[in-house]
C-alpha cells in the first residue's frame, strides 16, 4: 500500500434514498442529518445490509427476499459524512481519495459538485487544496440508478442472450456484471461506497507507483536480477529522492540504495544471490521479501510504501506439443518449471462486495490451500478483489489468473468516453496488482469470443466480437507497457482455430452438465443435448484439452445451510423456497445426471446426498483424467470454489463456509502426488501415478480386488518410481483377470502413505451390489476442548463416510471417504470457536 504519513479514514456515514433526480432538489447534500429517513452506514459498506440493519428490508439472502428488495436498484442513494478539514502549509496539498465508488456517483463538497465517477473499478483522487477547506466540512455522494445512466445508450447485443441484457444493460456500465443475477446468484445490484474513503495530506511530493520485477533468474536459480521502479509526483520542491531497502524472508538486508528521481522517475537494480524464490506449495515455499520505499523531499520523509514481494518468474508456454502433433501446450512455467495448475474459479464471496473483509477471504482461501490448490481464476463477471485477497494468495502460494471484468456480453466500442473509461480502468488495475507474486495471467474476458462464434455459426456470419478493441488492442498494449513480466491472454476460453478448441489454448468443458457439444479441433461435434447420456460425467474422458479452465457439476449445500436459509415449512423437495435457491434453468437439470449415478431423490435429505455424491464423483473423475494427461493437459480449474449467497450451485465450499463432499474429494484428487485408475478401451484397468513435485519418489502400492462383503479376490504389490513432474501408467491388469461386476471394487493404497488411497467401481453408485453394512465402531477421544479424534473401524465396505458438525468453522483432517472391511481411520476434528463433544459430531455413511 502506498500511503502518506497523514491520512484520515472516513468510515462513519449516513444514508438516505430519494426518487431519481430528487435528492439535489431536497438539498440532500447539506440537509440536517436529523431529518427523517437517514440511517447509519459504514464505508466500505453496502446499502442492502444497512437497510436490513435498520429494519427497512428483510434479510436479502432470506426466504424469497429478492422481490422485496427490488426497489433498491431504482432509488437514488445519498451517502453523507462530516469531517474536520486539517490546516495545510504552503508546500502541502489535500487529497480526497475514493478507492471504489459503485457506480454512477456525483461527489459534493460543502454544497458544490466537485467530481463525477462512472466506474466501480477505478480509484478517484481529488485534489481539493484550492477549495481552502477549514473546520467542519460536509461530504456527500449521490449514487444514481445504473439503469437510468445508460438508458439512452445504443445497446449492442447477441440475440441468444438479448433479453437479460435489455433488462440490466449491464454491458454499458463499468460495474460488477453478476449483480443483476447469474445462474448461481441472486438479482441484487449494489450501489454505494464499496472501498475505503480517506483524506490525505501530501507534503512536497507523493509516491504514485512502485513496481517490483524479477527480471531474470540464472539457470541454476542461484542468482536473481530484480528491479524496483519508482514514479513520484513532485510538486512542492525541486528535488526529491527515494530510499529503498529490500529485506529477505528472515529479515536480512539483501539490497538497498538511494534513487535519484528525474522528472519524478527513478529505478534501482539489484542482484540477489541465493534468492529465496516464491513457489506454489507443491514446489516449495511462497517466500516473500519486504520492500520499503521512502520518499524524501525537503529533508523529510513525505511518503512511504511497504510491499511484500516475491522473487519469481512466470511465463506461458504455448510451444508445439511433440507428443500430440498438431496441438500446442498451454502451461504456466514458474521459475523455469512447467506446472500443472490445480485449482478453481473464484466468484465474489458475497453479493455485497463492499462487506467482504480479510477474515472472510481467509476462511475461503485457507481451505483452498489445504485442498492443494495452486491457482484460482478471478472470474470476469465479478470484481477485481480487495487487496486482502491477493495478499493472502501471495502468503499461501496460490497463483491468480486474473480476468479483466468483462463477461458474457458484447461491449460497446463506439463511445469514446466509454473506451477511455475502460482504458483508465485497465491501467489502474495493472498498476495496482502487478507487484503480487501470485499474479500469473491477465485475461481479457470471460466467454465473450466463444459466444460471438456461436452467434456467428447460427447466423452464418463472421463478425468480430464487440469489445475486441479492448481484448486485442487496449489490454495487451497496457500489459506490455506496465507489466510485461506477466502473460496476457485475450479471453477464456480462447485459442486454436476456434475458441474452445481442444488443440490449443484453454477450454470451458460444459458438455457435462450443460450438454454443449465439444470442439475437438475447429468445429463443434454433435448438438446441444441434455439427455443423461450426453451430460454424464464419464464424458470428461473425451476431453483432450490443453488446459481446462472451467468445468463443474451442481450440488446442494449441506443440510445445515438449507436449515439456515429455508423456513421450516419449505424444507422439502421441490418447495418454492428451495427452487428459489436454484438460478440455473431448467431447475430440474440435475436430474439428467442423478438418474445414471444415484437415481432420483425422494426427500430433501436424499437430494443433498445424491447431488453431492454426483458432484464429488464427477469432479474426481475429471481431475484424475486431466492430471493423467499431463503434460498434454496442464491445468484443471473447477467451476467453482465458492458462493456469493446460500444457493444451490457448482461450488465446493458453500456460502457459510461448509465444505461439500466434493471439497474433500477434490482435496484428495489435487494432492501433489496421486494414484488413479483408468478404464482402458480393451476392458483392462490401468494404474497411473501422477507427481507434481520437483523431486522423484519411490513407493510400493498395494492393489486389491475385493468384494463389498470383504472377500479379497487377489492382491498385488506394485513397486513404482515416479520422476519429478511425471505422470505415467505403472501397472495394468487385463480384463481376463478382473471380476467386472457390481459386487466388487478395486482399491489402491500406498504402504508409505505417499499418495491418497483410491478405488475403482465397476458400476454406477446406484447399481453397486453392496450388502447393508453393519455400523462401524466409533470411538471419540477428546484431545482438548476444541479438538476431538474420531476413531472408525469398518466391519464391511462403507461408502461416503462423513462427519458433520453444524458449525462452519470446523476443520476435518479427512471427510467423505470410503472404508473397506477391516480398515480403520482416525479423523481429527477441530473447531477453535466451539467446545467439541461427541454429541456435536454426527457420523453418517451410505
Amino acid at each position: 500500500m502506498i500511503r502518506s504519513p497523514s491520512a484520515l479514514a472516513l468510515v462513519k456515514w449516513r444514508l438516505k434514498d430519494f426518487a431519481e433526480g430528487e435528492g439535489a432538489a431536497a438539498r440532500a447534500f447539506d440537509a440536517a442529518l436529523a431529518d427523517g429517513g437517514w440511517i447509519d452506514v459504514s464505508a466500505p459498506g453496502d446499502v442492502y445490509l444497512a437497510l436490513h440493519a435498520a429494519g427497512r428490508i428483510p434479510d436479502p439472502f432470506g426466504d424469497r427476499a429478492e422481490p422485496d428488495c427490488a426497489w433498491v436498484r431504482n432509488r437514488e442513494w445519498w451517502w453523507r459524512t462530516d469531517f474536520e478539514a486539517p490546516q495545510i502549509g504552503a508546500q502541502q496539498r489535500l487529497i480526497l481519495e475514493f478507492e471504489g465508488l459503485d457506480t454512477c456517483a456525483t461527489i459534493w463538497l460543502n454544497g458544490a459538485i466537485i467530481a463525477r465517477s462512472e466506474n466501480m473499478f477505478r480509484e478517484l483522487r481529488l485534489d481539493v487544496t484550492a477549495l481552502a477547506l477549514a473546520g467542519r466540512t460536509r461530504l456527500a455522494i449521490c449514487f444514481a440508478p445504473t439503469a437510468g445512466a445508460a438508458v439512452d445508450e445504443e445497446l449492442p447485443n447477441w440475440g441468444i442472450i438479448s433479453d437479460q441484457l435489455k433488462e440490466s444493460r449491464r454491458n454499458l456500465v463499468r460495474k460488477a456484471q453478476f449483480g443483476w443475477g447469474w445462474d448461481w446468484g441472486p438479482n441484487l445490484p449494489t450501489a454505494g461506497i464499496w472501498k475505503p474513503v480517506s483524506l490525505r495530506v501530501e507534503t512536497a511530493a507523493a509516491l504514485r507507483t512502485v513496481k517490483f520485477t524479477t527480471r531474470e533468474l540464472s539457470p541454476g536459480r542461484e542468482r536473481a536480477q530484480v528491479s524496483i521502479e519508482i514514479e513520484a509526483d513532485v510538486f512542492g520542491t525541486e528535488q526529491a529522492f527515494a530510499e529503498v531497502t529490500l529485506d529477505g524472508p528472515g529479515g536480512e538486508r539483501v539490497a538497498n540504495g538511494t534513487v535519484a528521481l528525474r522528472d519524478g522517475r527513478g529505478a534501482l537494480d539489484a542482484d540477489i544471490n541465493d534468492p529465496k524464490l516464491w513457489w506454489t506449495s507443491e514446489l516449495g515455499e511462497p517466500s516473500r521479501y519486504r520492500l520499503e520505499v521512502a520518499l524524501v523531499a525537503g529533508g523529510q520523509t513525505v511518503a512511504r510504501c511497504e510491499l511484500m514481494v516475491g522473487i519469481r518468474t512466470i511465463a506461458l508456454d504455448q510451444s508445439p506439443d511433440p507428443g500430440e502433433p498438431g496441438a500446442s501446450f498451454f502451461r504456466f512455467v514458474l521459475n523455469g518449471v512447467p506446472i500443472f495448475a490445480r485449482g478453481a474459479n473464484w466468484i465474489p464471496a458475497s453479493s455485497f462486495v463492499g462487506a467482504v473483509d480479510e477474515t472472510h477471504y481467509r476462511r475461503l482461501l485457507e481451505p483452498a490451500a489445504r485442498a492443494h490448490m495452486n491457482m484460482l481464476r478471478v472470474w470476469g463477471g465479478g470484481v477485481y478483489e480487495h487487496d486482502a485477497f491477493y495478499e493472502l494468495c501471495d502468503e499461501l502460494g496460490i497463483l491468480v489468473w486474473q480476468d479483466f471484468m468483462f463477461a458474457c456480453a458484447p461491449y460497446p466500442e463506439h463511445d469514446p468516453r466509454f473506451v477511455d473509461n475502460v482504458a483508465a480502468e485497465v491501467t489502474f488495475q495493472i498498476e495496482r496488482l502487478r507487484n503480487h507474486p501470485s499474479l500469473a495471467l491477465w485475461c481479457g474476458n470471460n466467454e465473450c469470443q466463444v459466444i460471438q462464434e456461436f452467434a456467428n455459426s447460427l447466423a452464418g456470419n463472421r463478425d468480430s466480437v464487440p469489445g475486441n478493441l479492448y481484448y486485442s488492442k487496449i489490454m495487451p498494449a497496457a500489459v506490455a507497457a506496465l507489466d510485461p513480466a506477466t502473460p496476457y491472454w485475450p479471453g477464456s476460453p480462447f485459442g486454436g482455430p476456434r475458441a474452445n478448441s481442444m488443440i490449443a489454448g484453454d477450454v470451458h468443458d460444459w458438455t457435462v452438465w450443460h450438454g454443449m457439444p465439444p470442439v475437438p479441433v475447429d468445429r463443434p461435434v454433435g448438438k446441444f443435448d441434455l439427455s443423461p447420456e450426453s451430460v454424464a460425467y464419464s464424458r470428461y474422458a473425451e476431453d483432450n484439452a490443453r488446459f481446462v479452465s472451467e468445468y463443474g457439476i451442481q450440488a446442494a449445500p449441506v443440510m445445515e445451510t438449507l436449515r439456515r436459509s429455508l423456513p421450516e415449512d419449505q424444507r422439502y423437495l421441490g418447495s418454492p423456497a428451495l427452487l428459489n435457491r436454484l438460478k440455473d434453468r431448467p431447475k430440474n437439470k440435475v436430474d439428467a445426471m442423478l438418474v445414471t449415478v444415484t437415481g432420483l431423490p425422494a426427500t430433501l435429505e436424499q437430494y443433498v446426498d445424491f447431488t453431492q455424491i454426483t458432484q464429488a464423483e464427477g469432479l474426481k473423475f475429471g481431475i484424475e483424467h486431466f492430471r493423467r494427461r499431463k503434460p498434454h493437459c496442464s491445468g484443471s480449474l473447477i467451476w467453482q470454489l465458492n458462493d456469493c449467497w446460500p444457493g444451490i450451485s457448482w461450488s465446493v465450499i458453500d456460502y457459510f463456509g461448509f465444505g461439500k463432499a466434493s471439497y474433500f474429494y477434490v482435496r484428495r484428487a489435487y494432492a501433489p502426488a496421486i494414484a488413479s485408475f483408468k478404464a482402458a478401451e480393451d476392458g483392462a484397468v490401468e494404474l497411473w501415478v501422477t507427481n507434481d513435485r520437483l523431486s522423484p519418489f519411490e513407493t510400493e502400492l498395494e492393489v486389491s480386488l475385493r468384494s463389498f462383503g470383504g472377500e479379497i479376490a487377489w492382491s498385488k504389490a506394485v513397486a513404482a518410481r515416479i520422476e519429478a513432474t511425471e505422470s505415467r501408467c505403472v501397472w495394468r491388469v487385463d480384463s481376463a483377470d478382473l471380476v467386472r461386476d457390481p459386487r466388487h471394487v478395486m482399491t489402491v493404497r500406498a504402504r508409505d502413505g505417499s499418495v491418497p488411497a483410491n478405488r475403482h467401481f465397476f458400476a454406477p453408485i446406484k447399481d453397486l451390489d453392496r450388502p447393508a453394512p453393519p455400523a462401524p465402531g466409533i470411538q471419540f477421544e477428546s484431545r482438548s476442548a476444541h479438538e476431538m479424534a474420531v476413531h472408525l473401524d469398518a466391519a464391511a465396505y462403507l461408502y461416503f463416510v462423513h462427519l458433520l458438525v453444524n458449525n462452519e468453522r470446523t476443520h476435518f483432517s479427512d471427510n467423505y471417504f470410503d472404508l473397506a472391511g477391516g480398515e480403520s481411520r482416525t479423523v481429527i476434528v477441530r473447531n477453535d470457536a466451539l467446545v467439541l463433544t461427541p454429541e456435536r459430531i454426527t457420523v453418517r455413511w451410505r
